[in-house]
């Protein structure tokens, strides 16, 4: 399960509508690689895939994640910093993480 907060649907809300997609959403992915040995990717999809796990936040916006991804994301909170002028990505909380590189996208299990 990925937990959604309330500003991070905020913020995905804002991007779907901008991009126009009604069924669109925030994927969001695990792949090899940064200074701790995984790196979050976030993108915005118009529509998940036929092997996507759909999260449902607040307002009903969605995320989608792969079957791969789910296993190291398990449990996660995805949050957005509204109140920070300079924040320009998601928080995400990963028990799964069992350390962290200082730029906030890298993490080791």
């Amino acid at each position: 399960m990925i937990e959604i907060t309330e500003s991070a649907a905020r913020v995905i809300a804002k991007q779907v509508a901008k991009s126009g997609t009604a069924a669109g959403g925030l994927r969001v992915a695990v792949k090899a690689g940064g200074c701790s040995g995984y790196s979050y990717v976030f993108k915005f999809d118009p529509a998940a895939r036929d092997t996507d796990q759909v999260f449902d936040g607040p307002g009903g916006v969605k995320v989608f994640v792969d079957p791969r991804s789910l296993a190291l994301l398990e449990g996660t909170v995805l949050d957005f910093d509204e109140g920070n002028l300079m924040a320009t990505s998601f928080i995400v909380r990963n028990p799964n993480a069992k350390s962290a590189c200082g730029c906030g996208t890298s993490f080791g299990v």
